[in-house]
């Protein structure tokens, strides 16, 4: 993939919302942004970033994530994410990402996904359930 994509960058916001808190979605018992929440939303904004920048048939899927959850955030606070291309390796991109609720930084670290053939990849996924 052409390095063009480097410094291609997204920013997402959520407001954290009740489903969204750790004690409801299994990853603690507070009521705090929960980490698999933001790793949803970090992964989302990456997404973003390359938004109608991949060739026709290709999309991105995530491998791996190197992130640092660096302070709760509570129910009703708004959170900013922001993902930018770093390096592309291959197929492999690598994102900076991060993000900060109203008070403070909460999250850095590293996203890397790779760039796949959709249909390819959705049949050997698919194919796992071959019971032949």
């Amino acid at each position: 993939m052409s390095e063009a994509l480097i410094g291609l960058s997204a920013s997402t916001t959520q407001t954290v919302t009740e489903p969204m808190l750790a004690k409801n979605v299994g990853s603690g018992t507070v009521a705090v942004f929960a980490t698999p929440e933001l790793i949803l939303l970090l992964e989302k904004t990456a997404v973003a970033a390359l938004a109608g920048k991949l060739e026709p048939g290709t999309t991105t899927v995530g491998s791996g994530l190197d992130v640092s959850h660096l302070a709760a955030t509570p129910v009703g606070m708004q959170v900013e994410c922001r993902a930018e291309v770093t390096a592309i390796e291959g197929r492999k991109v690598t994102f900076k990402v991060a993000a900060d609720d109203a008070k403070e930084p909460i999250a850095e670290g590293t996203h890397t996904r790779f760039i796949v053939d959709a249909d390819k990849f959705q049949a050997r996924a698919d194919a796992k359930t071959n019971t032949d």
